[in-house]
């Protein structure tokens, strides 16, 4: 079946600074409404120290942490763009390897093989499908399609790992209606911290559910304790392309509202033991070549570290991420009221 048309997501855009990138401020919390917020982290684009600088807010009521003011939809195309086709490559395989990813992909999986049989998946911010690949081992019987507005979905569906491929976002206009009920799972990898509006997406993602199904949802945890310590160099803050990091509590009472029955909250599995290593990535990005490579053995040991204290770290608030598993009931919810944006 072709794959739906897409809006082009290129930019042509250079930005020399920021701010025609940025919309207004806020001055209240996008996921509550409460005006108690307080600057959690300010940082430059860590991996093209482009001019400009990116804010973290947190909200004191119910933690929610989003980039405050939040780039444009023009923006975002182009960070986005510009991370998938100059930068991906390159940090993947310094800081997440292809044999942690394969790791990752396949205890997701086994983990996930308590499901019931689905007849069809759908992989939302699929990429190359590695993710329906490794699962195939679990669930042979179930036909796997893939969501991603790069055109690595569409490389993915002539490599067989994903039967349809589907080119844009879960709320492109048109989608929704398009993929209305015809899955039994819809997984979304660390992929909701790239959405504007985090309410919309998971909205749609349980449009695109038949009564039953489930949705499986993960994302790095801001309640991480790495993310303190380390600040700007914690890479899940991922600015300026991530715009928010919701608590996982938050996640699970906005899925119950939504009448969803929560079945899994995991921190374990999820965590990935990549934080000191990548923080040294960061810190060194910018600098001579040279001092890169002297660099080298310092990443060295602190990737070893990872992963030798990964079986304890993940089950300590030092775990970077969580899974959320929720099962669709027949009738979905109303839309809770949105906060207002108000200007600081």
């Amino acid at each position: 079946m072709p794959s739906t048309p897409l809006t082009p997501y290129v930019t042509n855009v250079t930005p020399d600074t920021t701010d025609t990138f940025l919309e207004p401020r806020r001055g209240n919390c996008p996921w509550c409404g409460s005006v108690r917020l307080r600057t959690r982290l300010r940082a430059s684009d860590p991996l093209r120290h482009r001019p400009g600088t990116y804010c973290l807010d947190a909200c004191d009521d119910c933690g929610h942490v989003f980039q405050n003011p939040r780039l444009t939809a023009e923006g975002f195309a182009f960070f986005h763009r510009d991370f998938y086709e100059r930068q991906l490559a390159e940090l993947t395989a310094r800081i997440v390897p292809a044999r942690m990813l394969g790791r990752r992909h396949r205890a997701a999986a086994y983990r996930l093989s308590a499901l019931p049989e689905p007849e069809s998946w759908l992989d939302v911010g699929t990429g190359h499908a590695h993710f329906p690949a490794a699962a195939k081992e679990f669930f042979p019987y179930t036909s796997f399609d893939g969501l991603d507005p790069t055109d690595r979905v569409e490389q993915a569906r002539r490599e067989g790992r994903i039967e349809e491929a589907h080119r844009g976002h879960l709320t492109t206009p048109g989608m929704t209606a398009r993929l209305r009920a015809r899955y039994d799972v819809v997984s979304m990898f660390h992929q909701l911290q790239h959405a504007p509006d985090p309410r919309a997406e998971l909205r749609a993602a349980l449009a695109t559910l038949r009564p039953g199904g489930h949705l499986i949802v993960e994302l790095p945890d801001p309640g991480c304790a790495l993310a303190a310590l380390l600040g700007r160099w914690w890479l899940p803050y991922g600015q300026p392309r991530h715009l928010h990091l919701p608590p996982r509590d938050n996640l699970r009472a906005e899925l119950e509202s939504l009448g969803c029955t929560v079945l899994v909250t995991d921190r374990l599995d999820p965590h990935l033991p990549y934080d000191l290593s990548a923080a040294v990535v960061l810190a060194v990005a910018h600098v001579h070549p040279l001092l890169r490579e002297a660099a080298t053995p310092v990443q060295a040991l602190a990737a070893a570290v990872d992963r030798t204290l990964a079986p304890l770290l993940r089950r300590t608030p030092f775990s970077n991420a969580y899974r959320v598993v929720a099962r669709k009931e027949r009738r979905l919810a109303a839309p809770p009221a949105q906060p207002r944006s108000t200007s600081a």
